[in-house]
């Protein structure tokens, strides 16, 4: 049983009877990317990033998805008859899993097999890239452009470009405020108007939990069904004034009520503070 199949068993232990849309948005994950981690139908697999930052998130020990114990290494194998699995010791069953595990050295054999020996019955296999350093976690980068000037029509089911890898320590320090990393979500501004603070296509950091007006600032947000990226102020009870940072753009009246907040942005990636 090769490594990948080892860790879809541990991923479908750990989401449970959770609801795998949740366990996918708290993972920064589309939906669509863990369904087919999880199909038999489909060849895509647990790799080692979204392997180690699902660990990260759930506070599981590094390389959890890639250790086994000796009763798993059975049921991964299709299960001997229990008398059988009773007579052999842990070592001779894992040396039987491990002869149908491609790509290991001698030495790392040998080392496994070494492990099985000793009191405890967790095998720890580490095939990942070297990990993450310091404190540094991943953020989803969507593919939804967030217009800044004459609006964008949004996605309904925005796909995941890529992962980011940032230090929260580091963000906090650059004085942006928020509880969990796993809030924080990668987009794109498009368009001029909100330059010289957010250029066309800059990538931008926003907090997904703000979802109503929190003071003045930029957010990311919904109005007459078009996806905005602009400043907002309140102007009385009933409306906002939408700014825009080019001065070759009027300011607008929007209504409250038919304004939906998607988001506040927390930080344009080229280093322009908000």
């Amino acid at each position: 049983m090769d490594i990948y199949a080892i860790r879809k068993q541990k991923l479908i232990s750990l989401i449970g009877t959770q609801r795998k849309g949740a366990c996918a948005e708290r993972w920064g994950m589309a939906p669509a990317h863990l369904s087919q981690i999880l199909s038999d139908k489909t060849a895509k697999n647990l790799g080692d990033d979204v392997a180690r930052r699902i660990e990260v998130v759930e506070k599981l020990p590094r390389g959890w998805f890639d250790s086994i114990s000796a009763d798993e290494s059975s049921s991964l194998n299709g299960g001997d008859a229990e008398g059988e699995a009773s007579a052999q010791s842990a070592a001779d069953q894992v040396r039987k899993m491990l002869a149908k595990v491609s790509g290991l050295t001698s030495a790392a054999r040998d080392r496994i097999i070494a492990a099985a020996d000793e009191t405890s019955n967790i095998i720890t296999v580490d095939f990942s890239r070297p990990g993450q350093v310091g404190d540094e976690v991943w953020i989803a980068h969507y593919d939804v452009r967030a217009a800044m000037g004459g609006g964008q029509i949004p996605h309904e089911y925005p796909e995941m470009l890529q992962d980011i890898r940032v230090s929260p320590k580091h963000l906090r320090d650059l004085g942006l405020t928020f509880k969990e990393h796993f809030h924080l979500k990668m987009i794109t501004g498009w368009g001029q108007s909100m330059a010289p603070t957010i250029k066309d296509r800059d990538p931008l950091l926003v907090d997904i939990t703000i979802r109503e007006f929190t003071g003045d600032g930029i957010y990311l947000f919904s109005h007459d069904e078009m996806l905005y990226v602009k400043r907002l102020q309140k102007k009385g009870k009933d409306r906002f004034k939408m700014i825009s940072d080019n001065k070759h753009h009027d300011p607008e009246e929007i209504r409250v009520d038919d304004t939906h907040i998607l988001a506040r942005v927390l930080y344009v990636w080229n280093g322009q503070p908000v």
